[in-house]
């Protein structure tokens, strides 16, 4: 098992340097423009594909595949990018990230049962830590940790257990260097895939229950690290005044595309005003924030 972990490290090392030379090139040449941004000077996108591969490659072929359907759409979200549909009112991207959750939804179900759900749903707060330079490898790398962690305190040292968070943990190292310099981004290929295979360990850790309570933890995590780029964007985008940690918590589980389609839905135009100081606490303001109001 140990042979393994340290090959898929390496592996996502390489594959991390060869992607963002790949990328960098292409970019530079004018093509693919969506899988290189401006910013910083120029940086690659989509980098983690690196990661993506050595996951799929490892991981037991009982989730290998789960992962790779989120994979490959999250693959055509960064090559498509931001693409309007005029018969849904959504972004082609979007609709490929969304069929990609339906599909770990489906082929996850005969394994983790209704858990497959909550376990489409990790891509939601990863994805918005990733939107600064080492805060999804952050996240990645604390949460998989605490994992191994946790069967350590329980005393359960079967070694087969440990397996899938230390190979995500791995993994990450193995990428995370140049993402923490911000010389490359994963895109929605990398941060989709590794929420995938944690929701996975979170699973398999404790069931149902270990995935909703280490859920809960990594948004809160990602709220806390996020917390000042979220209070800029609660205040100026949102006219949020003066948020709440609950604002935070509530925009990272909620935020988004898909969380503002689920708002259009269920609020169409009303906008509910929050007044109470105990909910105001908790985040309702940016929960029932309705952007089609």
């Amino acid at each position: 098992m140990l042979v393994e972990i340290l090959e898929a490290g390496i592996l996502s090392a390489v594959l991390t340097l060869i992607f963002y030379s790949l990328i960098r090139k292409i970019g530079r040449a004018g093509k693919f423009k969506n899988l290189y941004t401006s910013v910083r000077g120029g940086t690659p996108r989509a980098v983690g594909i690196a990661p993506f591969l050595a996951l799929i490659i490892f991981l037991s072929t009982d989730y290998s595949y789960i992962v790779a359907a989120m994979g490959t759409m999250a693959l055509l979200d960064d090559l498509i990018g931001r693409k309007k549909l005029k018969i849904i009112p959504v972004e082609l991207g979007q609709l490929f990230r969304g069929l990609g959750m339906l599909l770990v939804i489906i082929l996850g179900y005969p394994l983790l049962g209704p858990s497959s759900i909550l376990v489409a749903l990790m891509i939601q707060p990863l994805n918005i830590a990733d939107m600064q330079p080492g805060s999804a490898c952050s996240i990645i790398l604390s949460m998989s940790g605490l994992v191994i962690l946790l069967y350590l305190i329980s005393r359960n040292f079967n070694t087969i257990l440990y397996f899938t968070p230390m190979l995500v943990l791995v993994v990450c190292a193995g990428y995370a260097p140049l993402d923490y310099k911000g010389k490359i981004m994963m895109g929605e290929v990398g941060n989709h895939s590794f929420a995938i295979a944690l929701g996975i360990a979170f699973f398999l850790f404790g069931g149902l229950w270990a995935l909703i309570s280490l859920f809960l933890v990594t948004v809160f995590l990602i709220a806390f690290i996020r917390r000042k780029n979220l209070q800029v964007f609660l205040e100026t985008k949102l006219r949020i005044e003066n948020p709440t940690f609950g604002d935070y918590f509530m925009d990272v589980l909620s935020g988004g595309g898909l969380g503002d389609l689920l708002r259009k839905i269920i609020l169409n135009k009303r906008e509910i005003p929050v007044k109470n100081e105990i909910l105001i606490r908790l985040g309702f303001r940016r929960l029932l924030y309705n952007p089609y109001s």
